[in-house]
């Protein structure tokens, strides 16, 4: 039973990231309002409650993911900033990702200076 539900996790989340995919190459809003969509938040926020059926730990849950957009955002700043600068994909790809990084972990100092966590 546990493997049936691991394998309908991942062809659900294959079928959206394709679906996104496809809907970009037709329509470059489509894709990026569909992107956009807190998608993976919503099919893992999904899932944990429907394994856990606890409201309390899924409220927790959503409020953290809630506070990892911040650092998040960073890369679709660094990303097209790269990408414009002419930086091949991958380096820009790369490089965008060390910056997200490198927020979280001063997004990690600040919350936990203020004790927010």
């Amino acid at each position: 039973m546990r493997q049936m539900q691991y394998l309908i996790k991942i062809v659900i989340t294959a079928l959206l990231v394709v679906g996104i995919s496809e809907a970009s190459k037709r329509n470059q809003y489509a894709g990026a309002i569909l992107a956009s969509l807190p998608v993976t938040s919503i099919l893992a926020i999904s899932w944990f409650y429907y394994e856990t059926a606890s409201k309390e730990q899924t409220a927790a849950l959503s409020t953290s993911i809630m506070w990892m957009v911040v650092p998040s955002l960073a890369f679709f700043i660094a990303l097209p900033l790269l990408l414009r600068r002419d930086f091949s994909f991958l380096s820009a790809l790369g490089i965008s990702s060390a910056v997200t990084f490198a927020s979280y972990a001063v997004f990690f100092k600040i919350i936990g200076a203020l004790k927010l966590v």
